[in-house]
C-alpha cells in the first residue's frame, strides 16, 4: 500500500482557464468567487461552446434539431436552476441562453478574453513552484488575439484545461474499404435535415447523434439506413410520467441493485432491442454509454428507418454491408465519436493516445504539478455539474484548504479506478473516462474531506 503523504499547499497566483463552454465558464465562476486571479481565454465571440448552434469558432457539433437528452433538473448547475419554463427536455438554443445568463447573473464575463486563442502551454520549471510572487509561475502559456500576428507569451501558477472534448471528428479507423462517390460527412458538420432532403441516406453509429440525425434524416430523405458495429441499450426520454434520468439516482445505493432495477425498468419500458430490427447488445445495462431517444424506436417501428449491420464495403454510389445487402446511397453520415485533443500541448508533453488520459479523479495530472482538467470524463449523466464541483475542487486546492495526495497516492487511486472502470465498460475509445453521476460526486465530496484533513496536517508541519 502506497504511503500517503500530503503536498506542498499551493499557492494563490495567476491562473489560466482554457475554455469558456460549460465547463470552463462554472470554473471561471468558482474562481472569480474565490477572488483567484486569472484569466479565462476563448477563441469564439461569446460563451457555451458545443451548445452554440453555427459557433464562429468552427468547434460546435450543435445542429439545427438538437435537444438535449438528459433533464433540465440533471443538466443545471446547483445555484442557477433552469427556467421553469423550459420544458424538461430543452432545444438547444435555450441551453446557450442559459449559459450566457448564468455568467451575467454572476457577473464574471469581464476575466473572459473572447476571440483569443491559446497557441501553446508548456511547463517552465524555473518559474518554480510558485505563482504569486512576482512575475513568476512554472507555467507559460502563448495567447494570440483574432487579427493579431503574433502570440503573446504569458506566466502562469496553474492552467485549467477545459477546451471540451466533442469538437476533433472521429472517423472509422481503418477506414472502410472502397470508395464512396457520393458526399460522406461527420455529425460534426451535420447542421439540418434539409441537407438531407430526398437522398438515400446511410447513418454510421449507434450513439445518441446517429439516432437523433436517424430520426430527422426519416422526416425528409427518400430512404435512411441505420448501420451499427454492435448493439446499444436504447433508453427512452420518459418514463411513468417522468424524465429516465431521475430514476434510482442515490449513489449510496449499490450499482449493482441500480443495474438490475434500470434493466426491469427498461424492460417494462421498451423490451428486447431485436423486435426493433437492432441487433442484440453484447453488454448488459450500464456496460456501455447508454443511448437515449424518445423517437427512434417509433421510426423503426414504422418502418421509416432500415436497420443494417456494419458496412463491409463503399462501392461508388454504393454500400455493402457484412449482411451481404448492397444500398444504394448519396449521403453518409458518420456518428463515431470525437478524438481527445490538445492542440495547445506538445504531444510529447501531454496527449490522449486512444482517446485515455488517465487522470487523478479526472481532474489532476500527477506529473504535472498545477495541471487541472474540467469536463474531462464522460459521465452517465450530464457533464455541467460535475464541472462545477470540479471547478470547486480546484479552488480550494489553489487557496490551500485542500491538499492532493502524493503523487504516488495519486497514481495508485488512478489504477484502482481505471481496473474498476476497464472490468465494466466495454472496450472502446468510447469508454476511456467513464464516471456514474452520483457516484462521483458522493466520491469527490469525501476526497475533498481527506484533502482538508491533508492540508490541515501540513500546515502544521
Amino acid at each position: 500500500m502506497v504511503r500517503e503523504q500530503p503536498r506542498p499547499r499551493a499557492h494563490v497566483g495567476p491562473v489560466c482557464l482554457v475554455g469558456a463552454g460549460s465547463s470552463g465558464i462554472t470554473a471561471a465562476k468558482a474562481l472569480f468567487e474565490a477572488k483567484i486571479p486569472f484569466d479565462c481565454f476563448e477563441t469564439s465571440d461569446r460563451v457555451g461552446g458545443n451548445w452554440v448552434f453555427g459557433n464562429p469558432n468552427g468547434m460546435s457539433s450543435a445542429y439545427e434539431g438538437l435537444y438535449i437528452n438528459t433533464s433540465r433538473e440533471r443538466m443545471a448547475y446547483s445555484d442557477f436552476p433552469m427556467p421553469r419554463s423550459y420544458p424538461d427536455f430543452p432545444h438547444h438554443a435555450q441551453i446557450a441562453r442559459y449559459f450566457e445568463d448564468y455568467v451575467d447573473r454572476f457577473g464574471f464575463r469581464d476575466t473572459i478574453h473572447f476571440r483569443t486563442s491559446v497557441t501553446h502551454v508548456a511547463e517552465d520549471a524555473a518559474g518554480g513552484a510558485g505563482g504569486s510572487e512576482g512575475a513568476g509561475g512554472r507555467w507559460r502559456v502563448r495567447v494570440r488575439r483574432a487579427g493579431a500576428s503574433e502570440d503573446e507569451e504569458r506566466a502562469y501558477a496553474a492552467v485549467l484545461i477545459a477546451n471540451g472534448h466533442h469538437w476533433d471528428p472521429l472517423l472509422p479507423d481503418p477506414p472502410f474499404p472502397g470508395r464512396f462517390s457520393g458526399r460522406a460527412l461527420h455529425a460534426h458538420h451535420y447542421k439540418s435535415k434539409d441537407e438531407l432532403r430526398g437522398k438515400r441516406v446511410v447513418v454510421v453509429g449507434m450513439g445518441n447523434s446517429a439516432m437523433d440525425i436517424a430520426v430527422e434524416s426519416s422526416e425528409v430523405a427518400e430512404r435512411t439506413f441505420l448501420s451499427g458495429r454492435r448493439g446499444v441499450h436504447v433508453i427512452p426520454k420518459y418514463a411513468f410520467g417522468r424524465p429516465i434520468d431521475q430514476f434510482f439516482t442515490s449513489a449510496r445505493l449499490p450499482w449493482s441493485v441500480r443495474q438490475r432495477l434500470g434493466e426491469a425498468l427498461q424492460r417494462l419500458a421498451v423490451g428486447d432491442m431485436e423486435r426493433y430490427g437492432l441487433p442484440k447488445p453484447d453488454h448488459r445495462l450500464g456496460e456501455a454509454h447508454p443511448t437515449i431517444s424518445g423517437r427512434i424506436l417509433d421510426r423503426l417501428t414504422h418502418g421509416a428507418i432500415t436497420p443494417k449491420p456494419n458496412v463491409a464495403e463503399l462501392m461508388g454510389d454504393r454500400v455493402r454491408f457484412v449482411d451481404g445487402s448492397v444500398e444504394t446511397a448519396d449521403v453518409i453520415v458518420y456518428c463515431t465519436g470525437y478524438k481527445v485533443t490538445f492542440p495547445f500541448f506538445d504531444p510529447s508533453f501531454v496527449s490522449a493516445k486512444d482517446n485515455d488520459l488517465p487522470l487523478f479523479m479526472r481532474v489532476f495530472h500527477p506529473d504535472h504539478e498545477g495541471l487541472a482538467f474540467v469536463g474531462l470524463l464522460q459521465p452517465l449523466g450530464a457533464i455541467m455539474p460535475l464541472a462545477e464541483a470540479q471547478g470547486r475542487w480546484i479552488a480550494r486546492w489553489l487557496l490551500g484548504e485542500y491538499a492532493l495526495p502524493s503523487p504516488d497516492a495519486m497514481r495508485a487511486h488512478m489504477a484502482e479506478e481505471r481496473r474498476r472502470m476497464f472490468a465494466r465498460y466495454v472496450r472502446s475509445k468510447r469508454h476511456t473516462m467513464q464516471v456514474d453521476f452520483d457516484d462521483y460526486l458522493l466520491e469527490m465530496e469525501r476526497e475533498l474531506e481527506r484533502g482538508a484533513k491533508r492540508a490541515e496536517a501540513a500546515g502544521r508541519a
